[in-house]
């Protein structure tokens, strides 16, 4: 029998946003929280609290004999929607999190009816990103790098699509989720390149994925800033959204060889790959 079988329902709407870094999952909660029904920000600690507390109730705790799935998932549970009990009255919450695509059999047992929005964007535009915030500060050093002022443009890609790396580990959870059997039905991928172009559009494919009534966005005044945790992991600007919805053009600042190792990677963009359906803005 299902853990998740006799649980009661919350009151509240529950849904993920995750993906890649640098590809619009920040802007995309700064429109969401235009609608007065939603609550929606830049990623919260919910996912990596939730990963203590699992450990905890592991075999690494003595007495986790004691603590049956039922009670596992209700502590789960009750973890996320009493974290936002206090921090919004909004009907619908969005948690975003680069971990949620990882968990996507996890969300399965908490919240069944949750759907998760993957915000993607292609890798070599994500690592061009990176590293121009990068740039903007030659006297300070950053988190993400671990504090190393002994780096290259070429050391720097390389920590950052490492499995463990902000970028690497992100990108193997996409494609853990798009490939897996909590997909369907569950998963939708948001192009940057849509959600930037096009954001009214991205926006409606968005509301009809969670089955939400459409809102009026207002795509020229969009604002979000978050400059004390940008400051605190050394990259002021990482999740500081413009106020116009646009997509600017640009050439490329990685040298040609790292721009096309990884040209080829957006596995999203082939229809054979797809094999849950899962729908691509």
């Amino acid at each position: 029998m299902s853990a998740v079988s006799d649980a009661p329902k919350s009151s509240r709407t529950f849904h993920f946003i995750s993906g890649l870094p640098r590809s619009g999952s920040t802007l995309l909660a700064a429109i969401l929280k235009q609608n007065p029904r939603f609550h929606a920000g830049m990623t919260s600690p919910v996912a990596d609290i939730m990963g203590v507390v699992v450990a905890e109730m592991s075999s690494k705790n003595d007495f986790s004999f004691a603590i049956s799935d039922t009670a596992r998932v209700s502590v789960l549970r009750g973890l996320v929607e009493n974290f936002y009990a206090a921090a919004s009255d909004a009907e619908v919450v969005f948690d975003t999190s680069r971990l949620w695509c990882s968990r996507m059999q996890m969300l399965d047992a908490l919240f069944p009816q949750a759907k998760v929005i993957a915000c993607v964007r292609q890798l070599p535009w994500v690592l061009d990103s990176m590293e121009r915030l990068v740039r903007k500060q030659p006297v300070n050093v950053s988190k993400v790098f671990r504090f190393d002022t002994n780096t290259t443009i070429y050391s720097r890609v390389q920590a950052l699509t490492d499995p463990r790396g902000m970028v690497g580990f992100s990108f193997q959870a996409i494609k853990d989720a798009f490939y897996g059997q909590y997909a369907a039905g569950r998963l939708l991928l948001l192009t940057y390149e849509s959600l930037a172009r096009d954001p009214a559009a991205a926006l409606r494919a968005v509301y009809n994925f969670i089955g939400e009534p459409w809102f009026e966005h207002d795509f020229d005044n969009v604002e979000y800033g978050a400059g004390e945790f940008d400051a605190r992991v050394g990259i002021p600007g990482l999740h500081t959204v413009r106020s116009k919805v646009e997509a600017p053009e640009r050439k490329p600042i990685l040298p040609l060889e790292i721009f096309s190792r990884f040209a080829s990677e957006s596995f999203w963009l082939d229809p054979k790959n797809n094999i849950s359906g899962v729908p691509v803005v």
